[in-house]
């Protein structure tokens, strides 16, 4: 309930603070989005990759909000690869 209450206070919504934040994170980040997401579509997924210091964009084809549904193999396929990757 916290967490619910905190979420649209003020200060909650800084982007400035967010882009700066995403900026100094320095572990590799995997976004990955089904090509046909309409809550996060890829246009706007790789506009957060740029956010990041070290990110890698994967746009899955013919997936939508549940790729991991959508095509399973391919998901885990590009999920493992990112986590094995030095």
């Amino acid at each position: 309930m916290e967490a619910v209450s905190r979420f649209g206070e003020d200060g909650a919504f800084d982007p400035p603070a967010t882009r700066t934040a995403l900026a100094q994170v320095t572990l590799p980040v995997l976004l990955l989005t089904g090509e046909f997401e309409l809550n996060s579509p890829p246009e706007t997924v790789a506009a957060f990759a740029d956010l990041f210091p070290d990110a890698r964009l994967s746009i899955q084809p013919g997936a939508g909000h549940y790729p991991w549904l959508d095509d399973p193999e391919r998901f885990t396929a590009v999920a493992a690869d990112f986590l094995a990757r030095p």
